[in-house]
């Protein structure tokens, strides 16, 4: 089987995306071994972040189409994207490292669409840059939808064969509870059993959290499970989609770790990200489905207080790399799944 390309997006230059990008492709032959990476950022910005983890900055090789790279263990080739960021100061916020960051999303994007990448990664991106920089989304994932022109996505944070769809992500969570709606819980398990079809899974039991404590309680914490998460299970249940649900959350995440459900849908943020980052750490990376192409992040922030360096670990970079470089060849059916016209 070939190895698929796949677009490495720099993240926020002024972050430690620069960095472990570097580390990720010049010391982890395995990831070549897998993939062709490519990156999209800058250049000059990237020769900093080599020199900063001393390595040769000659190493980066600036061409202008994937189809151009020299796919060399020893080289990391850049597609450069906009101006150069090699002036940017690291560990502080910019509004020009955020706009850099948001276009190089854009590029990767539009190489996916043209067909000349078959995945996008994403090192990690600052948000609040970002809105300086003139790019109101909430991360990556709405950016990442916004551009692909879809509606039905998901936020996935993924360790083995664990994986946790989210409900709602970047929000507030008053707002969370608002979009936690029969349509939207349908949604996202819609996503996970074409997932589990295509993961060779097609029956793999689904739990879904419930949203308040105990799931509700029979209505005494709420009635949001009853009638909201409930009869959206039932929905997906008739559909063929192997749901069981609003469990309550501190049973069914713990039970999840012990490796008794592979897929669990969460209502929030908190509700996932904190139980699988105090678990999993550098063990996880960041899936969104629902996009026509893979994309996997790592999963965790830009760092500024060690940017510049040259200490910021590459582990989960390298996960994501790698796990990118596994979905890529049959995204294609996760993809149609969801969107039988595509």
């Amino acid at each position: 089987m070939s190895r698929p390309t796949l677009a490495v997006t720099l993240g926020d230059v002024a972050g430690i995306g620069p960095e472990i990008t570097a580390k990720s492709l010049l010391r982890h032959p395995e990831v070549r071994e897998v993939s062709r990476p490519v990156v999209v950022g800058d250049a000059d910005a990237l020769r900093n972040a080599v020199r900063a983890v001393g390595e040769d900055p000659d190493a980066v090789n600036p061409i202008a189409s994937p189809a151009d790279a020299a796919d060399d263990p020893a080289v990391i080739d850049i597609v450069q994207t906009g101006p150069s960021l090699g002036h940017v100061p690291a560990g502080e916020l910019s509004a020009e490292a955020g706009d850099g960051a948001a276009r190089f999303v854009i590029e990767a994007v539009d190489l996916a669409k043209r067909g000349l990448v078959d995945g996008i990664v994403t090192p990690p991106l600052n948000k609040a840059a970002m809105h300086l920089g003139g790019h109101a989304w909430p991360g990556h994932t709405e950016l990442l939808a916004h551009e692909f022109g879809v509606s039905d996505y998901s936020l996935v944070l993924s360790a083995g064969e664990l994986s946790f769809f989210h409900l709602t992500t970047h929000v507030s969570l008053r707002q969370a509870i608002e979009d936690v709606t029969r349509e939207r819980t349908l949604e996202v398990l819609r996503l996970m059993g074409a997932f589990a079809r295509a993961q060779g899974s097609p029956d793999e039991p689904i739990g879904v959290a419930g949203l308040n404590p105990h799931a509700g309680e029979n209505r005494l914490f709420g009635d949001e499970d009853a009638d909201i998460l409930a009869p959206a299970v039932e929905l997906a249940r008739a559909e063929g989609i192997n749901a069981h649900g609003p469990l309550p959350a501190d049973a069914l995440i713990p039970a999840a770790v012990r490796g008794n459900w592979k897929l669990v849908a969460v209502c929030y943020h908190d509700q996932g990200h904190a139980p699988f980052k105090a678990v999993y750490g550098d063990d996880g990376v960041n899936i969104t489905a629902g996009l026509p192409v893979v994309r996997v992040s790592v999963d965790h922030g830009t760092a500024f207080d060690i940017a510049g360096k040259g200490i910021a670990r590459e582990a989960s970079l390298v996960l994501a790399l790698r796990r990118a470089a596994e979905l890529a060849p049959g995204w294609g059916h996760v993809w149609r799944a969801t969107n039988p016209g595509a």
